[in-house]
C-alpha cells in the first residue's frame, strides 16, 4: 500500500529555514522522507540546525534581500544538491511601529526581504523547475494578510502583496507543471513572535483571546501543512492560501 503524503526522493528548499517556522518545516519535510537544503544569512545558525536535522540536511548561507546574488545562489544548490523539487518562501522580517513612525527605510527594508527577495527566489527555482515540468512552491503568508494588524505596516504589505503574488503564480505557472500555494500561520511559538508579543502582554492575550482553540501552534503544525502542499497527493490544489491558526482567522 502506499505510504501517503510520502516526499522520498524530493529534495525541497526552506529560506530561513534555520529557526522557528523554517526549521519546522524542515524537520516536518525530513520526516516525511524528503532532503532538505535551508538557507539564511547566519552561518552558525545553519550548522546547527543542520546539526540537529541529521543526515538529510545541508545548508547554503545566502539573503534573500540580496536579489543579485540569487540566481547563483540557487545555481549552486541545484549543481551541488540536485533538482528542487519543493521550494518553501518562508524567510521574512518584522518591526513593530505606528504607521506614522514607518520611515521609508524601514519600510523598504521590509518590502525588499518579504516580498522581491521571495519572488527572485521562486523566479529562480522556477526556471529550474520548467525544465523539469514538475514542482511545488509554498508561500508563507500571515494573518497579516487577512486582517488589519495593527503596528505592523511594511509587514502586512508585504505578506499581503505575497497573497496576491501566490494567486497570479498559480495561474502563470499551472501549465507548466508547477504548483504554487501559500501557508498563513497563526500565533506560532517561535523567536519572532516571543519577540513581538512577550513585550506586549496586552497584544498577547489579544491573539490568544480570539483564537478559538485557545493556544499559539507549534512549528511542526506548519510543518505537517507543508508536507501536504507539498506532497502528490495535494496534485489538483493550487493557488490556496491555508490558515494553519486554530481558528484565529475565523475567531471572533
Amino acid at each position: 500500500m502506499k505510504k501517503l503524503f510520502d516526499l522520498s526522493g524530493k529534495l525541497a528548499l526552506v529560506t530561513g529555514g534555520g529557526t522557528g517556522i523554517g526549521f519546522g518545516i524542515s524537520k516536518a519535510f525530513i520526516e516525511a522522507g524528503a532532503k532538505v537544503v535551508i538557507t539564511g544569512r547566519r552561518e552558525d545558525v545553519l550548522q546547527k540546525a543542520v546539526a540537529d536535522l541529521g543526515a538529510n540536511a545541508n545548508y547554503a548561507t545566502g539573503d534573500v534581500a540580496d536579489t543579485s546574488t540569487i540566481p547563483s545562489l540557487i545555481k549552486t544548490i541545484e549543481e551541488k544538491f540536485g533538482p528542487i523539487n519543493i521550494l518553501v518562501n518562508n524567510a521574512g522580517i518584522n518591526m513593530k511601529k505606528t504607521a506614522l513612525e514607518v520611515s521609508d527605510e524601514d519600510f523598504q527594508r521590509i518590502i525588499q526581504t518579504n516580498l522581491n527577495g521571495l519572488f527572485a527566489v521562486t523566479r529562480e527555482v522556477g526556471k529550474y523547475m520548467e525544465k523539469r515540468k514538475s514542482g511545488s512552491i509554498i508561500n508563507i503568508t500571515s494573518m497579516a494578510a487577512m486582517y488589519g494588524l495593527p503596528l505592523v505596516a511594511g509587514y502586512a504589505a508585504s505578506k499581503t502583496a505575497v497573497l496576491g503574488l501566490t494567486r497570479t503564480l498559480a495561474s502563470d505557472l499551472a501549465l507548466l507543471g508547477i504548483r504554487v500555494n501559500a501557508i498563513a500561520p497563526g500565533f506560532i511559538e517561535s523567536e519572532m513572535t516571543r519577540k513581538a508579543l512577550d513585550a506586549d502582554p496586552v497584544r498577547k492575550q489579544k491573539a490568544i483571546g480570539r483564537t478559538p482553540m485557545g493556544i499559539m501552534g507549534q512549528p511542526e503544525d506548519i510543518g505537517y501543512a507543508a508536507v501536504f502542499l507539498a506532497s502528490d497527493e495535494a496534485k489538483f490544489v493550487t493557488g490556496v492560501n491555508l490558515p494553519v491558526d486554530g481558528g484565529n482567522s475565523i475567531g471572533f
